[in-house]
């Protein structure tokens, strides 16, 4: 049987799609461990990682077929997850942790990069 096939996916997106299941991780309780991985996720946790998603294309500002190739999904699966949230967010206790999150990518984003070379 053949291995789908999976696009490259460059090391800085790897890494903020990281920081987004991280931050949706430490928000709501749900480990990245069961937010990743294959096969189906439980409710709870595929909700988690709809919400990285979603963070990920409104906060980084990144297309869906990005997302999707930094969380190793089709841009169908990343879609869905949006318009998930986009719904989700007419519950005002979610739409504030939408917003947090929003800021806090925001904030990270801004700041100046540090090197580490020693």
């Amino acid at each position: 049987m053949e291995e789908a096939y999976q696009p490259p996916v460059a090391r800085g997106d790897r890494i903020k799609a990281g920081l987004a299941l991280t931050l949706v991780a430490a928000s709501t309780g749900v480990s990245v461990d069961r937010m990743v991985g294959p096969g189906r996720r439980p409710p709870g946790a595929c909700r988690a990682r709809w919400l990285s998603m979603y963070l990920a294309h409104v906060g980084f500002g990144w297309t869906l077929e990005r997302v999707g190739h930094a969380f190793g999904v089709n841009r169908t699966t990343t879609s869905a997850a949006c318009r998930w949230a986009e719904t989700a967010r007419d519950r005002p206790a979610l739409d504030a942790l939408i917003e947090r999150l929003e800021a806090c990518v925001r904030e990270l984003l801004a700041a100046p990069r540090y090197e580490l070379t020693r």
